[in-house]
């Protein structure tokens, strides 16, 4: 394992010390912690993206969407617990 030195202002070195003692950790398991969660949402955020992009590509591949109207309801009837058949996708060219 690797030591790597970071220099925290005295400011921020007291709010990790304080955040910290409210989380029950130890100032270095809390950095530690506050590094990991960080690299874990970029890493996620970039997967995001590579999907966005992708879709994004087959959507002006294809030309089709779905309305907002017609997603909105498909939404709504989910969250209601309900099993809409999915909207269809049409052509958005006209």
């Amino acid at each position: 394992m690797q030591t790597t030195t970071i220099r925290l202002d005295d400011s921020m070195k007291e709010r990790i010390a304080a955040a910290a003692e409210q989380a029950g950790k130890s100032a270095h398991a809390f950095i530690l912690d506050a590094i990991s969660q960080t690299v874990e949402q970029v890493e996620l955020d970039s997967e995001f993206h590579e999907v966005a992009d992708e879709r994004w590509k087959g959507i002006l591949a294809s030309g089709k969407t779905v309305s907002w109207e017609d997603a909105k309801a498909y939404l709504k009837a989910k969250s209601l617990g309900e099993s809409p058949t999915k909207p269809l996708a049409r052509s958005s060219k006209r």
